[in-house]
């Protein structure tokens, strides 16, 4: 059952500056008995973003909800229906998402992480391959990479995986048909449209760039996450030595 706020009558907001369509309030529909999903747009924008940022923020404190999973388009929210009636929880969504004041989602907001990055074949095994893929050198590839300010659209795959868009188009690049068995830790890496860091080391298919030293996931924070869906990232260059300096690891492939 798919049903919207009965209180403002649903609209579609559209962005001055980007002319993107914005859903709100959101289409809201329940998937199972402890869990709904609020629609904020049909295709990835930065609008979208920003409110789902918004509304992620306004429910992370609500009573009866136990998580949150925002994505490019949507938001997940789980419920504890044990101890709470559904339905009384999805009318405090509904509520709290009608709050959500459109023109206070502005870029000025936004919190900016900067990840710094040692572009280098030693780390990154794909860097060449891109370059010679895309027809660029590999000092045109990392000013490309480093040069675009990216937003976190969603987390998933792994804790603190962030999916970072939108990658130059100049050097965008298909995931790897093999993947491999082991990404090490801070890989910065891109597929498509997507550019990515490997929080931990998992199994992984996308073009690998560069590393970072900085962690990713703080296991004794509240936040858990460096990255948060809304945020602005940016890649900084560093040279091998300021790499080594700040405890990164050169070994892993």
């Amino acid at each position: 059952m798919r049903w919207r706020p009965c209180s403002v009558s649903a609209r579609s907001w559209v962005s001055a500056n980007m002319n993107e369509a914005l859903i709100y309030p959101p289409q809201i529909e329940l998937v199972s008995d402890h869990a709904c999903l609020l629609t904020f747009a049909e295709s990835i924008n930065d609008a979208a973003a920003d409110v789902i940022a918004l509304v992620t923020k306004a429910l992370r404190n609500c009573e009866g909800i136990i998580d949150l999973v925002p994505s490019y388009t949507t938001l997940l929210v789980v419920f504890d229906t044990d101890h709470y009636d559904r339905f009384k929880i999805t009318n405090k969504i509904k509520t709290l998402a009608n709050k959500i004041e459109l023109n206070s989602t502005n870029t000025s907001a936004r919190r900016e992480v900067v990840i710094p990055v040692y572009y280098a074949p030693e780390v990154g095994p794909d860097l060449e391959e891109v370059a010679s893929q895309c027809n660029l050198t590999i000092d045109e590839v990392i000013k490309l990479h480093s040069e675009t300010a990216y937003r976190a659209y969603a987390i998933g795959f792994a804790p603190g995986f962030a999916f970072l868009g939108n990658t130059p188009e100049a050097i965008r690049m298909p995931r790897k048909t093999t993947p491999r068995l082991k990404v090490p830790l801070g890989s910065v890496a891109i597929a498509e449209q997507q550019t990515a860091v490997y929080p931990s080391v998992t199994p992984g298919g996308w073009q690998i760039l560069g590393r970072t030293p900085v962690q990713l996931v703080d296991w004794q924070s509240d936040s858990l996450a460096l990255i948060e869906v809304g945020d602005t990232v940016r890649f900084e260059p560093i040279t091998r030595e300021e790499f080594l300096a700040q405890g990164g690891q050169l070994d892993g492939f």
